[in-house]
């Protein structure tokens, strides 16, 4: 499978079955609001006759949909009104969507918990970005000292409270940096070891739980206008 990034910022798909699919956001300037459209194209090919189809493998079906759902964020960001960074709202069940800055995500429960598995928790999500921060620092490492950054490998692991409140008391984080030169190693590991959420974690922020005027829950900063109600529950 390869892939391929288009000056006009298009996204190109080659699949293993011979098949080039491109997928672009369409806005040109002076469309109304909510007029934008992705779109996806894909030639036909000499086998076609009614119609066209495409056989992906999971790994190519993934890269699509990320895709797809890439080029939708960017214009859902071009027109949705200006709102709040982080937005959460129920889906189905235990269901929520996520929405930061017009990218969406979705968390659940596990099936065990009661929810359908359809996403990560809050809590997985809470370690992911440890990693995630941890492999942005590595990654940058990496190509301030002109080393290949492709085999970079992160992962993170968490062990849960046995006791109240509910709480992690472990998160391990491992960095795979495979053509490091040892000579870089400690500095690599003094660098990720510094990254903004592992600081955040370590240093925390005053953090407010209150309800809004219309009786919505908020999370507000120090900063923003004073916060009343009583601290909401935590699962």
């Amino acid at each position: 499978m390869e892939e391929t990034r288009r000056p006009a910022q298009s996204r190109e798909l080659h699949t293993r079955c011979g098949r080039d699919i491109r997928v672009a956001g369409f806005a040109p300037p002076g469309l109304p609001p909510g007029m934008g459209r992705v779109v996806l194209d894909t030639p036909c090919a000499p086998y076609d006759e009614r119609e066209v189809w495409a056989s992906l493998t999971p790994e190519e079906a993934r890269r699509l949909a990320g895709f797809l759902l890439t080029e939708a964020a960017a214009l859902e960001r071009r027109s949705r009104p200006p709102g709040p960074y982080v937005a959460v709202v129920p889906l189905d069940g235990d269901a929520l969507e996520v929405t930061v800055r017009g990218h969406a995500l979705r968390v659940d429960q596990p099936v065990t918990d009661g929810g359908r598995d359809s996403g990560p928790t809050p809590v997985e999500l809470f370690v992911a970005s440890v990693a995630a921060c941890v492999a942005h620092y590595a990654g940058r490492f990496l190509d301030r000292h002109g080393l290949d950054r492709g085999a970079l490998r992160v992962t993170a692991g968490h062990t849960m409270s046995s006791d109240r409140p509910a709480r992690l008391t472990a998160l391990t984080v491992q960095v795979d940096a495979p053509g490091l030169p040892p000579d870089r190693a400690e500095a690599l590991e003094a660098v990720v070891s510094h990254c903004t959420v592992k600081n955040t974690i370590e240093d925390p922020p005053p953090i407010t739980v209150a309800l809004g005027r219309a009786g919505t829950a908020g999370v507000r900063g120090p900063g923003d206008a004073e916060a009343g109600g009583a601290d909401a529950p935590r699962g």
